[in-house]
């Protein structure tokens, strides 16, 4: 099998969200072990495009490089990802001795410019949501409660969430038509209801995940988890939230709550 010689890539432009879009194709000599932002470094270099043109170099947000900041998310050959940890021999379609590689913002976010959008929705859900624990000061407050093992683990598993993006833009009942919150936000509002001092706004959190924001609003689809890159376990934490949000609902028509 010959080695691939070019690598081809394909990127989505746009000035602005208000300005048309339009596609620019840059091609890089192969290396081995290339992940998509280091493509994307190579092209801006020497932003030549494949047909001869000088051009501005694309524009993408990156910072930590290691999957753990959730800032480089955007749609690699249609399936949304982090580019960092991805691998061009991984993604790319393969065309005789060319690995094509499509490059695409998200399209559930804002756009800022070309591969950049802006994830603020993402971070006013969790202010939504009441994703903290209420302490007033740093003081010691002692040994925390003693917790249940399984509780600790799927704490540890939720806590994982950097909040890329990848599960509310692979959800089709996050739209413009729809006010739902998203994977997100639900998971993270169970991971704070789990915890022994962030459960004092619990029922707060339910208030709101029993809300049209809430989770009445997702379908089941069940993307969500299929393209988490932490693998949060969204679809256990949505299927816990629409238990307790249904006691809550219970408790309250009976005057037990508040």
């Amino acid at each position: 099998m010959r080695m691939p010689s070019t690598i081809l890539l394909r990127v989505w432009r746009q000035a602005a969200s208000d300005t048309e879009p339009y596609w620019d194709e840059f091609e890089i000599p192969y290396r081995p072990n290339l992940n998509v932002i280091s493509a994307l470094m190579e092209i801006r270099k020497n932003p030549v495009t494949r047909d001869g043109r000088t051009v501005e170099p694309p524009t993408w947000d990156a910072a930590c490089l290691e999957e753990v900041c959730g800032s480089c998310t955007m749609n690699v050959n249609s399936r949304v990802r982090q580019a960092c940890s991805a691998l061009i021999e991984d993604v790319a379609h393969e065309r005789g001795e060319v690995l094509e590689v499509v490059l695409e913002p998200m399209r559930k976010y804002p756009l800022v410019r070309d591969l950049q959008v802006d994830r603020s929705r993402m971070f006013e859900n969790l202010i939504k949501i009441k994703a903290w624990v209420p302490i007033d000061g740093t003081y010691d407050l002692g040994m925390a409660q003693p917790q249940d093992d399984h509780i600790r683990q799927l704490r540890y598993a939720l806590s994982r969430c950097m909040t890329c993006g990848c599960c509310t833009e692979a959800c089709p009942q996050v739209n413009d038509n729809s006010p739902f919150v998203g994977p997100a936000a639900v998971a993270q509002g169970l991971l704070f209801n789990l915890h022994p001092v962030g459960k004092g706004l619990a029922e707060d959190r339910l208030e709101f995940l029993s809300s049209e924001e809430g989770i009445t609003g997702c379908g089941n689809a069940q993307n969500c988890v299929k393209v988490c890159p932490k693998g949060v376990p969204l679809t256990q934490a949505i299927a816990q939230v629409n238990r307790d949000t249904t006691v809550f609902k219970l408790r309250k028509w009976m005057g037990l709550t508040g």
